[in-house]
């Protein structure tokens, strides 16, 4: 069947994946050589690389890693007076190989998580990556994106379960909660002889509130091990540095001290090395030990003049910014 590929990085040739970028230097260049020699010998749309539902846009991965990237800088607009693009931008690597690799989930979406792979979203003020991900694996239209943060959307700023948008499975963004709703879920599914992994991401800055030490002392100290907790450790928060902000010292010095395995990703915006460290982490699976991946990322990744700062925690750029944005990247916008 014909696949329709939105973003010339990666094109369907029978059933195989062929590149047609041809700058293998630039950052698309680099990820459509790693998804070819990763998935060559794989038919073009596995069930775990593509979505399963009739959405607009039968995706691949390559599409789905491109996209991404650039569907949630088409929110940025003088519409919205606030908006989260550092933290997004930093984050798109792992969402996607997360829901695109490692995962295995349901499509369509399924409330009570039964049988399947979980993951919840500590810092939900990255809703932006996370929606992005969500509709090019197949749970809603990309078309749906175009109503971000607009009155009766079901796309929030923060994720919100109430309006019933698919892979949403609890409202967060009240920072500091995730990891203890993950960990409720992850002890439902042992209870249950449910085999399959609780995953959960949370940002550094967070770190800085309480209920995450009582969450990572409870579960070491109750054998909670079918979680895999990864921390976007940028190094920034909305207010500057975390290290100005609130000093927290050794982070994985902490966790270890706390009873958590601990693996440490120092190339977090790179997909090859994501996939390889959640493998490594599923490897270490019920030992009677949760596991953190410590994940060290660049805020703003991918957008020169976002990058290496902390002033577009939650700021939306004006006309000429969006411009030179997009002018670093592929568009998407006319997806939606």
């Amino acid at each position: 069947p014909e696949i329709k590929v939105l973003v010339p990085l990666i094109k369907v040739r029978g059933n195989k994946l062929v590149a047609i970028t041809s700058n293998s230097d630039s950052f698309l260049g680099q990820q459509a050589d790693f998804i070819l020699n990763a998935f060559v010998e794989k038919e073009a749309c596995p069930n775990n690389l593509a979505p399963t539902t009739s959405t607009t846009a039968q995706l691949v991965i390559g599409d789905a890693l491109a996209v991404c990237l650039l569907d949630l800088k088409g929110f940025s607009s003088k519409d919205f007076a606030k908006f989260h693009p550092g933290g997004s931008l930093g984050c798109v690597e792992y969402f996607v190989s997360l829901f695109f690799n490692t995962m295995d989930i349901k499509v369509p979406f399924d409330m009570n998580g039964e049988n399947e792979d979980l993951f919840f979203l500590s810092n939900g003020h990255i809703s932006p990556v996370f929606y992005s991900v969500l509709a090019r694996k197949g749970y809603f239209p990309v078309e749906e994106l175009n109503t971000f943060r607009l009155i009766d959307s079901r796309l929030q700023g923060h994720p919100t379960t109430h309006e019933g948008l698919p892979g949403i499975r609890v409202a967060s963004g009240s920072l500091g909660q995730g990891l203890s709703v993950a960990i409720g879920a992850a002890q439902s599914k042992k209870l249950n002889n449910d085999p399959k992994t609780v995953f959960v991401l949370m940002g550094d800055g967070e770190l800085q509130e309480g209920q995450n030490w009582e969450a990572l002392m409870y579960a070491a100290a109750k054998g909670v091990d079918n979680i895999i907790a990864t921390v976007d450790l940028n190094g920034k928060q909305i207010d500057g540095t975390t290290d100005d902000v609130l000093h927290m010292g050794d982070v994985a010095e902490k966790f270890k001290a706390f009873g958590w395995d601990v693996l440490t990703l120092k190339e977090g915006n790179n997909v090859e090395k994501i996939i390889a460290t959640l493998a490594t982490a599923k490897s270490k699976l019920g030992r009677q030990k949760p596991i953190v991946i410590l994940m060290e990322t660049e805020m703003g990744n991918g957008v020169d003049f976002m990058m290496h700062t902390h002033a577009w925690h939650g700021k939306a750029p004006n006309d000429e910014q969006l411009e030179n944005a997009l002018a670093q990247n592929i568009e998407t916008l006319g997806d939606y």
